[in-house]
């Protein structure tokens, strides 16, 4: 039998995802909703929200399905979605793009960052830095593209990186610096002090910049700022993004990338062999979202931040300390003044305890840094008000 990949090997089993004995090991992910499940908790865990999308964007796929939109379409997505890629850009950025030839759309942003790193790595000397904890997706396909990770710490309560500790970081060997604001798992955004010294060493070592905003409209207190705008970043910077957290529309897997051509044609030829192409109905429907009045993106930075609050209040009634989230969808918390010395372990009895789901934050770290997370967890309040009245009700059963 022919032998698996040893790139895939060494990716799964870095990923904690293949035992020693070869076995596989369902992710933290799969064993809390599992979990969930089989104890009737309240899911906090995933972060995925329980209603549906704005009416427009879901009517506007079934229109696209009524009419016939069902077919392959073009390999850099949708010439409306491309347009209403480009208009979002100059209306909430003042970027200017060619949706010709500076957008494409992806299945979702995880294809996205996936196609980046393997068309923009070079090789096994290259670097990715990223900032700690991760989204899982970062490190194996860092793996994947035959790049060494190089973690950038973000410690509790306000997870802001240290610049010095940045600056040691970004080498000449450097080619990517991942940045994902505002930050899955944390909540954090980044201060402009950070965003600037990114961009100054992405330009003193000739490094790239590749970025994930798919929260960029759950900003809570101030208004999201890609690096794309800062001087001297678009030449060297892609933006991802998709509709997925601003539509309810988890998944539909529209995703989309911006930046300079070059770039973004370099993603283009890795993934037209990945995907090719997805979701044609749902594109359309996504332009439409975009589309939107600016009350809509205010309304559900508006409505997240009132979950937001909920699920705090409810996390530090019950004994909890909260790191209070800038932004997107997650609220991080420390188990410790309960007695938590192990948060995956708290996670697994957390369901029995109180009949609520959560996700220890060492899920997004690499084995040398989750220490410094052993006791942190990870809520998500994308769910509806009663919901998260009911989860903070069932909390108060830790105290």
């Amino acid at each position: 039998m022919r032998q698996i990949p040893g790139a895939w090997h060494r990716t799964a089993a870095g990923a904690g995802l293949v035992g020693s004995d070869g076995s596989i090991h369902p992710t933290i992910f799969a064993e809390m909703s599992a979990l969930a499940a089989r104890t009737g908790a309240i899911n906090l865990g995933q972060g995925f929200p329980d209603e549906d999308g704005p009416s427009e964007v879901l009517e506007a796929a079934r229109d696209a399905i009524a009419q016939g939109v069902n077919q392959y379409p073009p390999g850099r997505g949708l010439p409306d979605l491309l347009d209403a890629v480009a208009e979002h850009q100059q209306r909430f950025y003042g970027l200017h793009l060619d949706p010709s030839r500076n957008a494409l759309v992806t299945a979702g942003a995880t294809e996205a960052l996936a196609a980046a790193l393997l068309g923009l790595v070079d090789g096994s000397d290259d670097e990715v830095v990223v900032f700690e904890p991760y989204y899982d997706s970062y490190a194996a396909v860092a793996a994947l593209a035959g790049a060494r990770l190089v973690p950038v710490p973000l410690r509790w309560p306000a997870f802001q990186p240290d610049l010095d500790e940045l600056r040691s970081a970004v080498t000449d060997r450097t080619r990517i610096i991942l940045v994902n604001d505002p930050h899955n798992p944390t909540g954090a955004v980044f201060s402009a002090e950070v965003r600037d010294e990114i961009v100054r060493l992405a330009d003193r070592h000739d490094a790239l910049i590749v970025t994930d905003e798919v929260y960029e409209h759950l900003v809570f207190d101030s208004a999201h700022v890609p690096l794309a705008t800062l001087p001297g970043a678009w030449e060297r910077t892609l933006t991802i993004s998709s509709g997925g957290k601003t539509f309810s529309t988890t998944g539909w897997k529209i995703g989309w990338v911006t930046g300079p051509a070059p770039l973004v044609d370099a993603v283009l030829a890795v993934k037209q062999y990945l995907t090719y192409v997805n979701g044609s109905a749902f594109q359309p429907a996504i332009a439409a979202g975009l589309r939107l009045p600016d009350a809509f993106f205010q309304g559900i930075a508006d409505a997240l931040r009132v979950r937001r609050d909920l699920l705090g209040a409810g996390l530090r009634a019950a004994g909890l300390e909260v790191s209070t989230p800038a932004g997107t969808y997650f609220t991080v918390a420390d188990a410790a003044p309960l007695g938590a010395t192990d948060a995956a372990a708290f996670c697994r009895e957390l369901p029995e305890r109180a009949g609520v789901v959560a996700i220890p934050l060492t899920a997004f770290a690499s084995p040398a840094g989750r220490g410094q997370y052993a006791t942190l967890l990870r809520f998500a309040a994308c769910k509806r008000v009663e919901v998260l009245e009911e989860a903070a009700s069932r909390l108060a059963a830790l105290r």
